[in-house]
């Protein structure tokens, strides 16, 4: 028989209250208590315990307290250059990926873990949890929510407040309850950056001037 432990991973109905569990996630929700009270300047404290806490998190990633997040990040998986603003919430009660250089806004929850619907199952505390993916380059709006079990691929721009209850493409804008495609990323966003403001490629910073020619190729 698979213990509790075993079967939180594997997209089972468990019992979350597992003395074996339980100890595991009591040690890392210390540390996440650790991490919340540090104060703006202590930034190698910050990242000392981010290392500690996570599974897995990559260089140059900046999560502002505070974090919330049912396991304390041992189930976190962080390319580089993650961005985090107030408010990140991660049921990770199972793994969480996330690629390099993506972005969350404030209030946006990321959840694993599921209840079955039949309430006598409920009642007695069964859970189950499926891992959640997220690609390289997104930029996930402020309030998302994203459920148990979706993939959202690469450059995926998820608009303000969106609740999303399916997988999504790469390269794509994304918007609603339940999200649903906008349209795919193009030629209007490499010549205008928000509501036909233009984007002045002329006085971007210098390492960003190979970007025009490269984008424009693509889309």
């Amino acid at each position: 028989m698979k213990s509790a432990k075993e079967r939180m991973h594997l997209g089972e109905l468990y019992l979350p209250g597992d003395q074996e569990i339980m100890e595991v996630q009591l040690k890392k929700l210390d540390l996440l208590y650790d991490f919340n009270q540090t104060r703006p300047t202590e930034m190698e404290k910050r990242q000392k315990l981010l290392k500690e806490m996570f599974a897995e998190i990559g260089e140059n990633c900046y999560i502002e307290p505070p974090l919330h997040s049912n396991f304390g990040g041992v189930h976190l998986h962080f390319g580089d250059s993650v961005y985090c603003n107030f408010n990140f919430t991660c049921v990770d009660d199972t793994h969480i990926y996330v690629g390099s250089y993506t972005m969350f806004g404030p209030n946006v929850t990321i959840s694993t873990a599921g209840h079955p619907i039949l309430p006598e199952l409920r009642e007695k505390g069964y859970q189950y949890n499926l891992p959640v993916h997220i690609g390289r380059n997104c930029w996930i709006g402020a309030g998302v929510v994203i459920l148990p079990g979706i993939t959202i691929g690469d450059n995926v721009v998820v608009g303000a407040g969106s609740i999303v209850t399916k997988d999504l493409p790469d390269n794509v804008v994304a918007v609603g309850n339940p999200c649903r495609v906008l349209r795919p990323i193009g030629k209007k966003d490499v010549e205008q950056f928000f509501r036909n403001r233009p984007i002045d490629w002329a006085c971007m910073e210098e390492e960003s001037q190979g970007i025009y020619e490269e984008a424009a190729e693509k889309y």
